[in-house]
C-alpha cells in the first residue's frame, strides 16, 4: 500500500468497488473513490483486475449459440413438457 493512503479508505473503496464499477454511486462517491484509486496502487490493482474480469466475462457471454444446438435444446424441452402432460 502507498504510504500516504489511509487503510480505512482502502477498506471503504474496496467495499464499494462493485457499485463503483456498476456506476451506481453518487457523483461525489465516484469522485472520492476515483481519487483514492489514483493514489493507491493496491486498490487500483484490485479495481483493474475486477474491471478486466468483467470485460472478459461480458465478451464471453456475447457468443451466439449455434442454431443446431438451440434446436436440440428446444426439442428436448418440448419432449419433457410432453412427458409431464401424460
Amino acid at each position: 500500500m502507498d504510504e500516504h493512503v489511509d487503510p480505512a479508505d482502502c477498506t471503504e473503496s474496496v467495499r464499494e468497488l462493485y457499485t463503483f464499477l456498476d456506476g451506481e454511486l453518487t457523483v461525489e462517491r465516484r469522485v472520492a473513490i476515483r481519487a483514492h484509486l489514483e493514489g493507491c496502487s493496491d486498490c487500483y490493482g484490485a479495481y483493474d483486475f475486477e474491471a478486466e474480469l468483467r470485460q472478459v466475462v461480458s465478451s464471453s457471454c456475447k457468443e451466439e449459440v449455434p442454431e443446431q444446438l438451440r434446436n436440440r435444446v428446444a426439442a428436448a424441452l418440448q419432449q419433457l413438457m410432453n412427458e409431464d402432460g401424460r
